[in-house]
């Protein structure tokens, strides 16, 4: 069997592993309010979107001009977000026993998770990475994603070497009951990422009551 027919296989398996995005976004929902260690107690709360910065695909332009093709599978190993100061090393993670998007360890504050029952980042189809807004000690690795403005960008280094560079479109915040799943992740047909940690409103009782959504598009490859 050739090289090429090798790589289609092991592409069809990892096609077939990937979980139903619409699965994906119930247990995305519940689950991501598992960054449930979150504290929310500090004098200043992590920021919220502004209403100007919702997504909007049909308006939104890259500023880097030519959209690169798609790239093949590699997982993410690391993550930086120049904007909020967000350099930070990337885990795998998958659904745990509960049936809930795992997250990486809450002791760490800088640490994000790649999800992968999606895309990796770079491929076409959307990718996903997670990570806690905060610990019970202070501040966590995505505390600051609400400040992030249209434009900004998200970097993920990947395993093979290549950075996938995304273009923030948009920053919104979801109650979780009303979770928008199809809309926060299915396909554009390009190579798209989500980046999600727990935010709106903060309970003692209940934490968290909603997720801060960045939606990006890939703009470039280095």
């Amino acid at each position: 069997m050739s090289a090429s027919e090798l790589s289609e296989l092991a592409e069809e398996e990892r096609r077939k592993k990937r979980a139903p995005w619409g699965v994906i976004a119930l247990v995305l929902l519940t689950g991501l309010a598992l960054i449930r260690n979150g504290s929310g107690e500090f004098d200043v709360g992590p920021p919220q979107p502004a209403s100007a910065a919702a997504a909007d695909s049909r308006t939104a332009h890259s500023t880097f001009g030519t959209v690169p093709e798609p790239l093949s599978y590699s997982a993410a190993d690391r993550v930086a977000i120049p904007a909020i100061q967000v350099d930070a090393p990337v885990m795998p993670v998958g659904l745990d026993a509960d049936g809930w998007v795992g997250a990486p360890p809450p002791e760490d504050p800088n640490l994000a998770g790649w999800f992968t029952g999606g895309v990796s980042p770079g491929e076409k189809g959307t990718a996903v990475v997670v990570g806690h807004v905060d610990n019970r000690r202070g501040p966590a690795v995505f505390y600051g994603l609400g400040a992030l403005k249209k434009g900004n960008r998200v970097e993920v280094h990947r395993e093979d070497g290549k950075t996938a560079v995304f273009e923030v479109y948009g920053i919104e915040v979801f109650e979780k009951n009303t979770f928008p799943g199809d809309r926060v992740y299915g396909s554009k047909g390009t190579p798209e990422l989500r980046v999600i940690t727990c935010g709106g409103g903060f309970t003692k009782q209940n934490g968290y009551d909603g997720n801060v959504v960045v939606f990006a598009r890939l703009a470039e490859v280095r």
